[in-house]
């Protein structure tokens, strides 16, 4: 059995999007519509219009219309539902970089931009679109239509394992390690600042009041879900970091919101504040090489390195890794390189 809550969350998640907003102190009087399209991802005016009058949305836990003015200090609360669409994935001829496979899982190792499942703007070309070719009968957990297979997700531009159940028996035993904490996930990643020595993040991981497409950590239970990523120091660069951090929570952005929450976003991550310089001087020949690497490896430096669990059938723990892709590794190099230089050159 998959537990119930398992499927609570993701019922709520595909379905429904939740927003509280506090507006700012220094907020202009705007319509309530206009205000929330520029709050909302991927809302049109007339859905969020919508929404006012279905009582969806609540402004200091009262209704309103559409014409209301947005002042300073209100507390917006909004509940849109996604936008149908088409559920149906079709297959598509994708090659997959297939790590494992037996007749209950398949360990895939996605490249970096590889959009894993059917979602806003991307209902062809993702992981799930070349699983379903490959593979003509994958079971699907309830409350997660449209992503045959998946019990998991790395994000869009991190690459690495990813671990797919090939029949529903194996669905249910994967979703309920992922539930319990017990499957081992480690990912590397490299990290701006000198970090001295390893450490734990936690927090209640939720969307960020200013930005919806981005995640923030709060200290309100009510804000979000608990989340804790343990980090190991690797090597160090001075101005950047190289860890390795292992999963006790797999939310949304998790690590790329944890580090940032720290201090230290991670490199090259343009939403959460990595794609520019944040530790280092000021000369031209470093902004160059800073640029250089970012033109090397232009994502956030993020891979999903292992990944250990309990197989379905034979009940033993079993446990894979994957190598760092090309650019991770480029970039990993320009950085030895450029400290043994700056070494020898101050020595």
């Amino acid at each position: 059995m998959i537990p119930d809550q398992v499927l609570n969350e993701q019922d709520e998640q595909d379905l429904y999007e939740h927003m509280r907003i506090v507006v700012d102190k220094g907020q202009s009087l705007l319509r309530i519509d206009k205000f929330l399209m520029h709050r909302t991802e991927n809302a049109s005016r007339n859905r969020i219009q919508n929404a006012i009058e279905l009582g969806n949305v609540l402004v200091n836990d009262k209704t309103i219309k559409s014409s209301y003015k947005v002042k300073p200090q209100d507390v917006i609360s909004v509940v849109l539902p996604h936008p149908p669409r088409d559920t149906e994935v079709y297959p598509e001829n994708i090659p997959l970089n297939i790590t494992y496979e037996d007749d209950d899982v398949l360990i895939v190792n996605k490249p970096p931009g590889l959009v894993v499942h059917p979602g806003y703007n991307n209902y062809t070309g993702t992981l799930v679109n070349g699983l379903v070719y490959h593979f003509q009968q994958l079971p699907t957990l309830p409350g997660n239509d449209g992503r045959p297979g998946l019990v998991h997700r790395i994000d869009k531009d991190t690459s690495g394992l990813l671990l797919i159940s090939k029949n529903e028996r194996a669905m249910a035993w994967l979703a309920r390690q992922f539930f319990e904490h017990t499957i081992t996930r480690k990912y590397i990643a490299l990290a701006w600042g000198d970090l001295e020595q390893d450490g734990t993040v936690t927090g209640y991981i939720g969307r960020s009041v200013a930005d919806r497409r981005v995640m923030s950590i709060y200290d309100d239970p009510e804000k979000g879900k608990w989340s804790v990523t343990h980090y190991k120091v690797l090597e160090r660069f001075g101005y950047v970091t190289l860890i390795e951090c292992q999963l006790e929570t797999g939310r949304t952005h998790q690590i790329r919101a944890h580090m940032k929450h720290i201090g230290h976003p991670l490199f090259s991550d343009a939403t959460y504040g990595g794609d520019r310089i944040i530790k280092g001087t000021t000369f031209s020949k470093y902004k160059q090489f800073i640029e250089n690497c970012f033109e090397l490896m232009p994502r956030q430096a993020l891979h999903a390195q292992s990944l250990g669990f309990v197989h379905p059938t034979t009940r033993k723990y079993i446990y894979f890794e994957a190598p760092l892709p090309a650019d991770f590794e480029a970039v990993l190099h320009k950085w030895r390189k450029y400290i043994s230089t700056n070494t020898e050159q101050n020595a």
